[in-house]
This record gives structure tokens, C-alpha cells and sequence, in this order.
């Protein structure tokens, strides 16, 4: 299981490189690298797990962030409207994005970056992608084409900027004048 120590942070090198995609079929040790992505996220938002661990909650997390340049991230959170996002996601492709853009009220976080920051990331509201999800249930990746909205599209945007050496401290505005939050009153973290 990855721990916080395992995360590299702000200003290592690795952050601002492109990751490589994943050989096909996909390797047992990407594989056990993409749960244990997914494992992080699922017990850092367990209030009793994350504090025996010492980690920080964190809805998604990238290879990349665990200093393997390798195109896979996890996502584990649960949306607006209850429903639960969890995946694993391998080689993924974004080939749709929205006009209409969105933000989170309080600005994004992030694991890798451990200080405070002000200003608002533009995301679009939509995307739709391509990508090898993992499906536990045949424990393989399956090539699957989805689409989503609001929060998980924000999270999503946000591990596939990873995946592209990007980091949101990049992409931090002031005001976003053409974009829209993604709720008037509450404040969301990733």
C-alpha cells in the first residue's frame, strides 16, 4: 500500500514529464499498481484508516504522483448526487470536452502539492473519454467508452492532467468570469 512518503511532491521533476502508455495486454504489475493507486483513495477518505496511516484523503490518485511514469491513475469519490465513482484507469484518451466550463468553489488540492493555494481551475463541465477500465469482477482491463459530468469529470481532468505533466497550480485564476462553480454554496476538495 502506498503511504504518504511514497508520494512525490511539488517541485520533483517527474511532475512535469508525459507518461508513457501502458504495453497491451496490461501486466499483472500494472495491474496490482492501479489497486494499490485505488486502495490509497479508498482508505485515505476512511476517517480511522487515514489517521492509523497518516495519510491525507485524496479522491484520485496518479502513477505518475508515486513516481512511476506510467499512464494509470485511480479515482474513488462519491458524487453530488450519492453515486459512487470507483475505477482504475488505464491509457485514457479525452475525446470530448464541453464548451461550458466549471470549478470548484474552494479550488482543487492535490497530494503532491502540500502548500495552500488561492485561484480558481477551469475544467469543463463534460467529457467524455476513452481508457482500459478495470473491471474486478473478470479482473481485467476492458477498453470502454464513458462520459461524465460535474465532479467526476473534474476529478477526472484533473489525473489526466498528471498523466501530462501538469499540475493545477498551472492552471490557478483569480476569477473565471465564463466559467460557472460547481455548486453556489458548498465546497468540494480533491
Amino acid at each position: 500500500m502506498f503511504l504518504m512518503k511514497d508520494i512525490i511532491r511539488e517541485g520533483h521533476p517527474n511532475l512535469t514529464k508525459i507518461s508513457k502508455p501502458l504495453k497491451l495486454p496490461i501486466s499483472k504489475s500494472a495491474k496490482q499498481l492501479g489497486l494499490n493507486l485505488l486502495k490509497f483513495c479508498v482508505i485515505s477518505q476512511n476517517s480511522e484508516l487515514n489517521i492509523n496511516y497518516d495519510l491525507r484523503p485524496g479522491v484520485g490518485l496518479s502513477a505518475v504522483q508515486v513516481n512511476v511514469l506510467k499512464r494509470i491513475f485511480a479515482i474513488h469519490l462519491t458524487d453530488l448526487d450519492g453515486t459512487i465513482l470507483s475505477m482504475i484507469v488505464a491509457n485514457p484518451k479525452i475525446t470530448y470536452r464541453s464548451k461550458e466550463m466549471i470549478y470548484l468553489n474552494g479550488g482543487e488540492g492535490c497530494l503532491s502539492v502540500d502548500r495552500e493555494t488561492k485561484g480558481l481551475t477551469p475544467r469543463h463541465k463534460e467529457i467524455r473519454f476513452e481508457a482500459y477500465i478495470y473491471n474486478p469482477k473478470l479482473d481485467k482491463f476492458l477498453f470502454k467508452s464513458m462520459t461524465l459530468k460535474d465532479y467526476p469529470a473534474i476529478v477526472f481532468q484533473h489525473e489526466y492532467d498528471h498523466l501530462n505533466g501538469i499540475l493545477y497550480v498551472s492552471k490557478l485564476y483569480d476569477s473565471l468570469p465564463d466559467a460557472k462553480p460547481l455548486l453556489e454554496e458548498k465546497t468540494l476538495k480533491l
